[in-house]
């Protein structure tokens, strides 16, 4: 046994040993330290130097524990001053260096040309403009020179020419007098008691002086060119012709009910379309709306194969593509992954199938790569992985009508897709993943059933480009004019944009199909036509497509 100390102040100490050992020989627990009785008032004087050494002790582990999560921190935020960084200052393409070809797609250099017409490809095709018309110009050497320079005898003339062309253009404002002759009857009948007019001339506006193609001119140069209007005025005064901002704008509102039948016309028919690309974007309505906080409004829009179709909502929720689709609706809607779309209610009955976006979950690895440059080996390896899928799934697209080739890149693609998801699934258990790893694994995996949706149906494009590339033109105009002054003038604005995408969907000269739709409305007395129909690319007949056709598009087909 342990000797005791002696202590003549403190009798209870002389019992208590200098060390203490566990009773149960079994016990893995360590010997209590060396110290005075419980009931010592010298107790805390004993223990103060291990009381102190557990307090530091914790002090340090708190310490080291605060500088780890400290140094997140840190990391996260400057991965997120890198994004801002790069989205202020940066390139704003998405091309990185797991596009340029690697040892799976091999690309000779020496065979390739810095600049210009690549070897091996089909050059372009040289235009045709002899359906414009021609005015001839005859060019003949001055009478003084048309003669030998050294013995003075003239040129005699022989027969052909050496022709050129010159392409012009002439825009030239004018006024059409209109006069209106008056005859007297000579006859006794009685039916016509005073002198006879001739009729007016149609006009798309009573009692307007803007004629057909003024006004041709200003919705193209608003709504396809995207050009505020005041610019398109200050290019008119230098033709001469110097008209008000009140008065076009007057005439814009006017406008409004002749578009509102084909607007219905075109919205019908994209709803009995199979497939839809939906997107939004803001468009500002600078007008004070009951219940309607700010001027924040919002343009969506449908993209179908056969028709576009814009539609101007207050606000950003889902009710806005179920109300536009209707409760019978269904078919594949393909989006990016804002949450709106999963709320809709055809979605949640089934009536309608949700394909995410490829290029946003691409995106995703982009942005890692440039957020985090330690994990840029690791994102560039997942888009060159997701460049991979496209390009299997473009072989597919290509080889449809073939039913065995078919089948054997079909195959391909689905040993691809099942890999990518499943190399996810492996690294998304792994408990050490890196946090921004984890996220976007986390993603992917989440909106892994609406990705592969484009597996079981080849005519499901990949992403959502088709959308964004529609949205591209209405956001320019957004940055020229800041969207629309009143609810009119963006109800106007959605009509327009849906009315001249699907005719350039159709590849129809919008200028020709405007000109003869507002002479349709002049001709009906400022109405819409009675067969709003006819004008629709679906029912159009063959002798109005070739009218309305666009003459590039044909001079192609003819020189191709």
């Amino acid at each position: 046994m342990a000797a005791a100390l002696a202590n003549p102040d403190c009798p209870d100490l002389a019992r208590v040993p200098l060390t203490t050992a566990p009773l149960d020989p079994a016990c893995s627990a360590p010997p209590l330290p060396p110290g005075p009785c419980p009931v010592c008032p010298r107790l805390a004087v004993e223990f103060e130097p291990w009381r102190q050494a557990g307090y530091w002790k914790a002090q340090h582990q708190r310490a080291i524990e605060r500088e780890a999560l400290l140094r997140k921190e840190n990391e996260q935020l400057r991965a997120q001053l890198r994004l801002r960084e790069q989205q202020l200052f940066g390139r704003k393409t998405e091309t990185s260096a797991a596009t340029t070809p690697t040892a799976t797609t091999p690309l000779d250099a020496s065979s390739r040309r810095p600049r210009g017409q690549q070897r091996g490809h089909k050059g372009p095709c040289r235009r045709d403009y002899s359906h414009l018309p021609a005015v001839l110009e005859e060019r003949e050497i001055p009478g003084t020179e048309c003669c030998c320079g050294r013995c003075g005898r003239p040129f005699a003339p022989v027969s052909g020419t050496e022709d050129s062309t010159i392409l012009e253009i002439e825009v030239k404002a004018h006024r059409r007098l209109i006069r209106r002759h008056r005859y007297r009857p000579t006859c006794d009948c009685g039916v016509h008691p005073g002198i006879v007019t001739a009729p007016p001339a149609p006009r798309v506006i009573p009692k307007s002086i803007l004629g057909v193609s003024l006004l041709v001119e200003f919705l193209m140069d608003k709504y396809l060119s995207y050009r505020p209007t005041y610019r398109l005025l200050a290019d008119l005064q230098t033709h001469e012709l110097d008209l008000s901002l009140g008065t076009v704008t007057d005439a814009l509102q006017r406008l409004l009910p002749l578009f509102e039948p084909v607007y219905e016309t075109l919205a019908n028919h994209s709803r009995q379309q199979p497939l839809w690309h939906g997107d939004e974007t803001r468009w500002l309505v600078f007008a004070t709306v009951e219940g309607k906080v700010g001027f924040r409004w919002y343009l969506w829009v449908f993209h179908a194969a056969e028709v576009v179709v814009f539609v101007l909502a207050q606000g950003r929720a889902h009710d806005v593509p179920e109300d536009y689709l209707g409760p019978q609706a269904a078919g594949i809607l393909v989006v990016d992954r804002y949450k709106a779309y999963q709320a809709i209610n055809q979605v949640k009955t089934g009536l309608i199938v949700l394909a995410f976006c490829w290029a946003h979950v691409r995106r995703d690895f982009v942005t890692l790569a440039r957020t985090w440059p330690d994990q840029d080996g690791w994102a560039l390896g997942w888009v060159e992985r997701i460049g991979q899928l496209y390009r299997l799934n473009d072989e597919r697209c290509a080889v449809q009508e073939e039913p065995a080739r078919f089948a054997v890149a079909d195959g391909r693609l689905r040993e691809a897709v099942t890999a990518f998801g499943a190399q996810g699934e492996s690294e998304l258990s792994d408990p050490e993943l890196h946090p921004a790893r984890q996220k976007v694994l986390e993603s992917l995996g989440n909106h892994w059933t609406g990705l592969t949706v484009f597996v079981e149906h080849p005519e499901v494009p990949m992403d959502n480009n088709t959308a964004e590339r529609a949205q591209r033109g209405p956001v320019v105009g957004r940055k020229n004019y800041y969207g629309s002054g009143a609810v009119w003038s963006g109800r106007l604005a959605a009509m327009m944009f849906s009315l001249l995408q699907t005719l350039c969907l159709w590849e129809l000269n919008p200028r020709a199909w405007l000109t003869a739709y507002l002479t349709a409305c002049a001709e009906a007395g400022g109405a819409p036509p009675a067969e709003v129909e006819r004008f629709m690319p679906w029912h159009m007949s063959e002798e109005d497509r070739r009218r309305w056709s666009l003459a590039g598009v044909k001079d192609d087909e003819n020189t191709s």
